[in-house]
């Protein structure tokens, strides 16, 4: 008993000597510290309002900020590490030795980090556009350093690691998609009349975009048809509402304009024996 009271009298002896020594350090670092992140924070939030009044994409501007703020709360924690006596010299060799033991550890999120940062400086795309990579379609939602999700028109959400993207090629539509179609009319009407019923359909129709305005001409001709291609743009969140009304505009615009969609026939005759 009396040796557990001796060996707690001791390291209150060594927890008093302690503060008594090294309190004013500790409590000038902590405040050392604190001040690091609320002038980091002012600075962070000072060039994010810059870059907002520059017109700087949403994506770029934060990141910057975020890495203006590591990079001052990082200045103030070498300044607090020396304040409490620490070497900065082999902390920073150290951590360079772990950085590349971790690497070969990490190399996939490592690559997709970089990948991301190659995507937000470079401005591959940005938040809102729709784009098309690795058989994936959809509108831009978020944009980080691990990866960049997509958004289709039925809320599914497409998460793809930066690294897929970067190397790959991509399209980008923007805020639209573009929707292509195809209809036959007889050889017996004209075909230039059954285009413009075809761009008075598309006209009429909420959603279909007037810049760029739809495209119509002949694609072809067919066995039993004159084969009419159109082409509009519709906004990605809306990309199968307006294309199936548009589509039956078009079934019925053709059919109150007296037009055909003829089927494919074919005529069979049976030869007999002669004589």
């Amino acid at each position: 008993m009396e040796e557990q009271l001796d060996l707690v009298a001791e390291v209150y002896q060594l927890i008093v000597n302690f503060l008594v020594t090294y309190s004013f350090q500790v409590l000038g670092a902590l405040l050392v510290l604190a001040l690091g992140f609320l002038v980091g924070g002012w600075i962070s939030r000072a060039v994010l309002r810059l870059m907002t009044h520059r017109n700087v994409d949403v994506t770029l501007r934060e990141f910057l900020a975020g890495m203006v703020k590591i990079l001052v709360v990082g200045v103030f924690l070498l300044a607090v590490l020396d304040k409490l006596g620490i070497s900065v010299t082999p902390l920073v060799a150290a951590i360079g030795g772990l950085a590349v033991g971790a690497s070969f550890a990490i190399q996939g999120p490592v690559s997709n980090y970089g990948a991301g940062l190659v995507i937000i400086l470079t401005r591959m795309f940005k938040i809102g556009d729709t784009i098309t990579v690795q058989g994936c379609s959809g509108q831009v939602e978020q944009i980080s350093l691990a990866t960049t999700v997509l958004k289709t028109e039925d809320g599914a959400l497409i998460v793809i690691p930066n690294k897929q993207i970067a190397g790959e090629i991509h399209t980008n539509s923007f805020e639209y998609r573009v929707v292509e179609g195809q209809v036959g009319v007889a050889y017996s009407d004209d075909p230039e009349r059954a285009i413009g019923v075809i761009r008075e359909a598309l006209v009429g129709i909420d959603g279909v975009t007037d810049k760029p305005s739809p495209q119509i001409g002949i694609a072809g001709f067919g066995d039993s048809s004159v084969d009419i291609d159109y082409r509009f743009w519709v906004p990605t969140r809306r990309f199968y509402e307006v294309k199936h009304r548009a589509n039956l505009a078009v079934f019925r615009a053709l059919g109150a304009g007296g037009l055909h969609i003829p089927f494919p026939q074919r005529e069979v005759r049976m030869l007999g024996e002669a004589g």
